[in-house]
């Protein structure tokens, strides 16, 4: 079973910390081979809040969710990520459902943008996204912006 907490940047342990941002460097620089500036000042900006999912004591998935007008115009949530041996039993789109489930928590109403990987279009799409831009490459990998619509 997975454990799921919503916590501002201010109440991660140092250990979750850790984790989380281990989590994320193995997901989006390792494995997808991708160097880039993880640490982007977002993390730590007041109304984050980090989504985590733990079993056995061990972060296996993560989610940011942001209030609007920190990466987009609109709430928005990125960053998020599985563990690569948790995988293949729909933890992505459980992460996702309870990352939104959060916003909507959080932020009651409000229409949410994300920039997803274009190859990630369809997972997106499932949860009631719509993609609103054309392909572009950010760190040389294709993304378009989606939204959900409240």
């Amino acid at each position: 079973m997975i454990h799921w907490q919503k916590i501002p940047f201010t109440e991660l342990t140092t250990s979750q910390l850790y984790e989380l941002l281990r989590l994320r460097v193995d997901v989006f620089v390792v494995e997808q081979t991708c160097p880039y500036p993880e640490l982007d000042g977002k993390d730590c900006q007041d109304g984050v809040y980090h989504l985590i999912g733990t079993k056995d004591n061990e972060i296996i998935a993560c989610a940011r969710l942001l209030p609007a007008g920190t990466s987009y115009i609109n709430v928005s949530i990125g960053r998020v990520a599985t563990k690569g041996t948790a995988r293949g039993d729909g933890l992505g789109h459980k992460l996702l459902s309870q990352a939104l489930a959060c916003c909507e928590e959080l932020w009651p109403g409000e229409t949410i943008d994300i920039g997803a990987q274009e190859h990630l279009t369809h997972f997106y799409q499932k949860h009631g996204f719509e993609v609103i831009s054309d392909m572009y490459l950010e760190d040389d990998i294709p993304h378009v912006d989606m939204r959900l619509e409240k």
